[in-house]
């Protein structure tokens, strides 16, 4: 059984097989270790009244191989295997609710920065993991601030691919957030425009319209994003998604962070300025209801985004045949 005292469970998978906890390691020498040469996702499975269910799965694990692909990182395995390993790692843990993270790494015994015939890995791991920033932050949002950091430029790192080296530069703003004593900070483009938070997508809603950033403006293309956005028109919000200026999150009458970690949450301050009523706005809690009632089975599931998972004594066949159902 897992250990019921941490977020760590007791089976991850590794290119194909699921292998103990402990025994999911690497080498120090690996690429990865020095190079940061990664690529991975955050996958939420969520509870519902008929057992564990993967949100966005598909697209999540179409988002891994075009990551590796933008990176050059051979990948083999489809898309298809990779859903299907997802729920055998789910069930082989006996889980109906966790965070998923797949991450495929290069490994290897070698030094330089060029990776010819460097291993590569792939490992999907489980964890219980709760609210990213806490459930008061859900339920009465955060504050944060400006970060000093900016998303990298363009043509330097490419903000499409989910890759491991990428997030140093999320940490610096995480840390720089904290020890101001704020829960996040929001990072601005290398022009100077609204980008995203450190892990989390961004929206603002004025009059009554929903506003996102562009990804052209160093954000990673969520699928917590495109979920929201989806769900907002649903609603009947109009949805714009355009460049920002800094001061726009100033007057915003509404604030949130979207992602797979971090859900919906509501902001409701930024740099000491208040955001509207300085609480969770309508619109926001409209959306965050429509998501999470979706995510747990509350609600409909009208765009086809859960892949159920077996129980835990269903055979790895079983599960595969649910997954195949699932996008059929």
């Amino acid at each position: 059984m897992a250990d019921r005292s941490s977020g760590r469970t007791s089976m991850i998978w590794r290119d194909g097989q699921l292998v103990n906890w402990e025994d999911a390691t690497i080498h120090v020498m690996s690429h990865v270790v020095h190079y940061g040469s990664s690529v991975f996702e955050g996958i939420r499975c969520y509870e519902t009244p008929t057992g564990g269910a993967v949100f966005r799965l598909r697209d999540h694990m179409r988002r891994l191989v075009d990551s590796c692909k933008i990176y050059r990182i051979p990948m083999r395995h489809s898309v298809d295997q990779l859903c299907e390993a997802t729920v055998e790692t789910v069930a082989a843990n006996d889980l109906t609710a966790c965070y998923l993270r797949p991450v495929v790494v290069r490994t290897g015994e070698q030094m330089g920065v060029l990776p010819t015939g460097v291993p590569v890995e792939t490992f999907i791991i489980a964890w219980r993991w709760g609210a990213y920033l806490g459930h008061d932050a859900l339920e009465n949002g955060v504050d944060v601030r400006v970060s000093s950091w900016r998303r990298a430029a363009p043509d330097t790192f490419p903000a499409l691919a989910k890759a491991g080296g990428n997030y140093l530069n999320s940490g610096l703003s995480k840390m720089e957030a904290r020890a101001d004593q704020y829960a996040e900070g929001i990072m601005l483009d290398s022009f100077g425009f609204v980008s995203e938070g450190s892990g989390e997508n961004l929206f603002a809603v004025r009059d009554g319209v929903l506003y996102t950033s562009t990804i052209s403006a160093g954000i990673l293309k969520g699928i917590t994003r495109e979920s929201v956005m989806t769900i907002a028109r649903d609603l009947g919000y109009e949805v714009r998604v355009e460049t920002l200026p800094r001061e726009f999150l100033y007057v915003a009458d509404e604030l949130f962070f979207s992602g797979t970690a971090a859900e919906l949450t509501p902001i409701r301050s930024v740099d000491r300025i208040q955001v509207g009523e300085g609480k969770p706005g309508p619109i926001t809690r409209a959306i965050q209801d429509q998501y999470m009632g979706i995510a747990t089975g509350r609600l409909p599931d009208r765009h086809g985004w859960l892949t159920p998972v077996p129980a835990a004594e269903a055979s790895s066949g079983r599960a595969a045949a649910e997954v195949a159902g699932a996008h059929a």
